[in-house]
This record gives structure tokens, C-alpha cells and sequence, in this order.
């Protein structure tokens, strides 16, 4: 397939699907995927030069929801990720998308747009806006409490684990023991940094995603949001409940 400039658009035949990953033991990570279907879909190609931008100058996004506002910085490191996010949220695409997946001590995952009005009992997590993103998967951003990492479908029918074009997940995570992680990095074959040891063995993660999907930001503000979005009652699909909204999705100017 030849590569064009980010702003055409090639065919590629799949779709979003239920993407993300369950709350299966870490070191099992052929359970890191849930169910999938097929269909025709678009994938973004890499832009032919990449112009980062400094640390501080991280894009910020306000997410107001029914259960209080989270902030995230958008990493530079990611720019089709950063950049596919920022177009979504200047189009309002995520204002009234629910939170349709939650898992306490692992994820939040949002972005279908079929979940908006969706009745109660309707499964979600299939839907997307026609295209998918290249992997942008870097070894320093990894998969902390915290971390605003892409859906995808399954390495089965998405090899190049290329990312959903809107749905994304929060990580809620939780403390590994230092031996858990041994465990993890022998099933995963990817070894930790110190960095990350100490992260994921005092702060928390889902380490056993690392490597698999791209992480594009971070939760700066509203972590005690996520914990109450991870916490809600929900179904045997993991929807929550009592719909939990995604109100509104604006650009915060930097300071």
C-alpha cells in the first residue's frame, strides 16, 4: 500500500470494533482483546515529516462529564494521535459520547460514536468515524495510572495495530508487585525500565499493555473523576449503568 500525506485517506479493510482490552490477569495477554467484527474502514497515513513541539506546549482538553471534569495533555511524541484528537474535539465529535465500557482498577473507555442517546441494553464499543490511525507505540510512553491510550481491534485481524479513529481508554490501574511484574514481562517478552518498575509498583498501571497500543496523553487533573467513573455499577458488557456522559470536549489554552 502506498503511503500518502495525512490529509487523503487509503482504504484498509477494517473496522472499530469492541476495542480495548479486558480485565483478564496481566500475564495472559491473548485475553488483552475482546471480541471483534469486520468491515471496510480507513486508515490515516503518516505524515512525510513530523514538526514536534516543546514539552510545555502540550495540548490540553477539558473533558466535562456527568460525574465531574478530567484534563489530559495530548503527547507531541504521538502527532497523528494528538493530532486526530484535536480535530475531533474542535468538531465536537465527543460532546454527549458516553463512557461505555468501565472497568474499576484497570480502564475508562469512551468515544463510540453510536453511544450517544444509545437505549439502555444496547452493546457499544463498535463504532468510529470511518478510519483508523497508524501505531505511533514509543517505549518511553507507557501504560501508568493515568494514561489516555487509543482502542483498537485485535492483532488477528489488525496486525499492525493500528488504532481506532476515535475511541480511547483512561487508565484507572493499579499497583503491581515488583514479582507480578517479572511474571508480566516473561508472558509479554518486553522488558521495564526502572522507571517504569517504580511506577507500576508504587503508583499503578495496566503494565500489560505496553507495547500493544499507542499511548497519546495523560490525566493532569480529575484522577478522583476516573476512580468514580471506573467504580460505577454496571452490566454483564461492562456499560455502566446509569449512563455516564461525555457533556462537552473543549481545547484549553496553554499558559
Amino acid at each position: 500500500m502506498n503511503k500518502l500525506k495525512i490529509s487523503r485517506l487509503v482504504i484498509f479493510g477494517l473496522i472499530v470494533c469492541t476495542w480495548g482490552c479486558t480485565s483478564a490477569k496481566p500475564e495472559d495477554k491473548q485475553k488483552s482483546v475482546i471480541s471483534e467484527t469486520s468491515a471496510m474502514e480507513d486508515t490515516l497515513s503518516a505524515p512525510e515529516e513530523k514538526q514536534e513541539l516543546p514539552k510545555q506546549d502540550m495540548t490540553k482538553i477539558l473533558l466535562e462529564t456527568s460525574l465531574g471534569n478530567i484534563t489530559i495533555a495530548l503527547y507531541n511524541e504521538t502527532p497523528l494521535h494528538r493530532d486526530n484528537f484535536i480535530k475531533l474535539v474542535k468538531e465536537h465529535y465527543y460532546d454527549g459520547l458516553l463512557f461505555h465500557r468501565v472497568i474499576p482498577q484497570f480502564m475508562i473507555q469512551g468515544g463510540d460514536p453510536s453511544s450517544k442517546n444509545a437505549p439502555a441494553g444496547q452493546p457499544l464499543g463498535q463504532g468510529g468515524p470511518g478510519y483508523t490511525i497508524p501505531a505511533e507505540i514509543q517505549p518511553t510512553l507507557y501504560h501508568k495510572r493515568g494514561a489516555v491510550a487509543a482502542a483498537r481491534m485485535g492483532d488477528q485481524v489488525n496486525p499492525t495495530k493500528a488504532s481506532s479513529g476515535s475511541q480511547f481508554y483512561i487508565v484507572d490501574g493499579r499497583v503491581f508487585p515488583t514479582e507480578q511484574l517479572e511474571k508480566t514481562r516473561t508472558a509479554t517478552g518486553a522488558p521495564f525500565t526502572n522507571e517504569q518498575k517504580n511506577v507500576y509498583s508504587t503508583i499503578g498501571g495496566a503494565p500489560h499493555l505496553d507495547g500493544a497500543y499507542t499511548v497519546f496523553g495523560e490525566v493532569i487533573s480529575g484522577m478522583d473523576v476516573v476512580d468514580k467513573i471506573a467504580a460505577q455499577p454496571k452490566d454483564r458488557m461492562d456499560r455502566p449503568q446509569k449512563d455516564i456522559v461525555i457533556r462537552k470536549a473543549t481545547i484549553l489554552e496553554n499558559k
